[in-house]
């Protein structure tokens, strides 16, 4: 790997980006970043999630525009407006999602929007003779027969790779390449990138995980608040320093909780429990961990490490396909959503305005959705509309949500009123164990540290409450203890009080503390 260190020391950049801003609503996700790619070399993009990573390559790769910067390829100044553009620059881009069209074969999709001698009439035979070539070449083995949708995550991963060296990359950005794939898949993957440095070409990891920047990347580049914060030469840093500086020293440490101690009744058991993600390899791996009332349990990670799993299985909606839930005491492996609300477990999701809430219906009707057949809100086996009202109405007062009526349709609700309603519906049927996901994601500060203080006050009443977060801060500051996922597996579970940042930046990225 110094090969491609020396190269960068007497050549000049293959790309620069220079002062490089994005913005979106409410964040700021590229500010002012100066990025250098050199030929030969495997550069890594180190940071957390929303860390600006995905959305500066995005930006080399034409789909999204800067708002303030500009982009040298070979020396010349260059404007790109779309993918189209890029690959004309010999620039391609592997997403974390795949974008095959899954009943088209292999071949299809490689040579798909391609002119051919034969146009409009694909050329298969030729697609097909230099698909063979390239997996020969690299070992990227695919059947150019096979329609997308029989490959599995690994083989369509090679295929995506082979659809950029057909269009002849000489630059290619890999997102989270080896989050889908398995051990023997990571370490061919590697191989695969240390041939393209081999030949003059760069590669673009974008990762989290520092095992894998240690093991493959000449130089790092570390982004967190959508910032630079090191520029390094692998072979001169270690996992330690990368892990401070991609999760900083902002976290103080100070716990907001009050002094009671959580009880030592367990109101929440998972006993090695494994589960498959959406794209069917397994999502968690054989955890296990216990949540007693009145604690805070912090899930810390980056996202995509098995919490989404983690909360699905514990709300019902995600079955598992080893070990056992127990809530308060009760086998609740695999029982259904309302089985879990009816036994007490409430479920703040990441996804409001897709599951938490039913946008068409009112306010008033969404707060009692998980409580529809209480006989409070029934009237001669009707629903009692003035009693939905009243129960609404008391609900917005003492959840501050501000909104037209509670007789309005949820979809007139803002992002933190929102939120606010979810939480008067979940908390006001009392749930003993509440699952708590990204729960002040987007949120302005105002209304970030009301939900915390809610939680905070359910802790005092006993309830367990997993806490699923990306923001490092609240889960140190709100959590009795800290349990660090990464790949599916719990790293280390601690004390929140004796927690280092450092040690769980370590386990977030896949290292464990020594």
């Amino acid at each position: 790997m110094s090969t491609a260190v020396s190269i960068s020391s007497i050549h000049p950049p293959i790309v620069e980006m220079k002062g490089i801003s994005k913005r979106f609503p409410s964040v700021i996700a590229n500010n002012s970043i100066d990025l250098s790619l050199y030929e030969g070399e495997v550069h890594a993009l180190l940071g957390e999630n929303g860390a600006g990573k995905t959305t500066l390559m995005n930006i080399l790769y034409g789909l999204y525009k800067p708002d303030s910067g500009e982009i040298f390829v070979n020396g010349n100044r260059v404007s790109i407006k779309s993918p189209k553009d890029a690959i004309d620059l010999k620039i391609a881009m592997v997403h974390q999602h795949f974008e095959l069209v899954p009943t088209l074969t292999v071949a299809e999709n490689v040579g798909l929007g391609l002119k051919s001698k034969t146009w409009p009439i694909l050329d298969l035979d030729t697609v097909i003779k230099r698909i063979n070539e390239l997996a020969k070449n690299y070992d990227l083995l695919v059947n150019p027969s096979a329609k997308a949708e029989q490959l599995s995550v690994g083989e369509r991963q090679r295929v995506e790779i082979i659809k950029a060296l057909y269009r002849e990359a000489h630059i290619l950005i890999l997102d989270e390449p080896t989050s889908i794939l398995t051990d023997d898949e990571v370490k061919g993957l590697f191989n695969f990138m240390r041939s393209m440095a081999a030949e003059r070409r760069t590669v673009v990891i974008i990762t989290h995980k520092l095992p894998e920047v240690i093991a493959v990347s000449d130089r790092v580049t570390v982004l967190r608040h959508g910032e630079v914060v090191a520029r390094l030469l692998t072979k001169d840093t270690n996992p330690n320093e990368l892990a401070k500086k991609m999760v900083g020293q902002e976290v103080s440490g100070k716990k907001e909780l009050p002094g009671e101690e959580p009880s030592e009744k367990v109101v929440l058991e998972i006993q090695h429990v494994s589960a498959r993600n959406d794209k069917g390899v397994l999502g968690l791996n054989d955890i296990s961990l216990s949540l007693r009332a009145g604690e805070i349990l912090g899930i810390a990670g980056v996202s995509g490490n098995g919490q989404t799993e983690l909360a699905d299985i514990l709300t019902g909606m995600r079955k598992v396909t080893n070990g056992k839930v127990l809530v308060q005491g009760l086998d609740l492996t695999n029982a259904s959503p309302r089985n879990m609300i009816e036994h007490g477990v409430g479920h703040i999701p990441e996804d409001r305005m897709g599951s938490g809430l039913l946008l068409d219906m009112s306010i008033a009707e969404n707060l009692v959705l998980e409580i529809r057949n209480d006989p409070r809100f029934e009237k001669k086996y009707m629903v009692d509309n003035e009693q939905v009202h009243l129960n609404a109405e008391r609900l917005v007062k003492e959840y501050s949500i501000t909104c037209p009526s509670v007789e309005a349709s949820a979809r007139t609700l803002s992002g933190g009123n929102m939120l606010k309603a979810i939480l008067a519906k979940v908390l006001s049927r009392n749930p003993k164990v509440l699952i708590a996901a990204q729960p002040t994601s987007g949120l302005d500060v105002g209304a970030a540290e009301f939900i915390k203080e809610k939680l905070k006050e359910r802790r005092g009443f006993g309830v367990g409450i997993l806490l699923i977060s990306g923001d490092l801060n609240e889960i140190m500051t709100l959590s009795d203890r800290i349990a660090v996922f990464y790949g599916g597996k719990i790293m280390g579970i601690m004390p929140a009080a004796t927690a280092k940042l450092e040690e769980i930046g370590l386990m977030m990225g896949g290292v464990a503390a020594s």
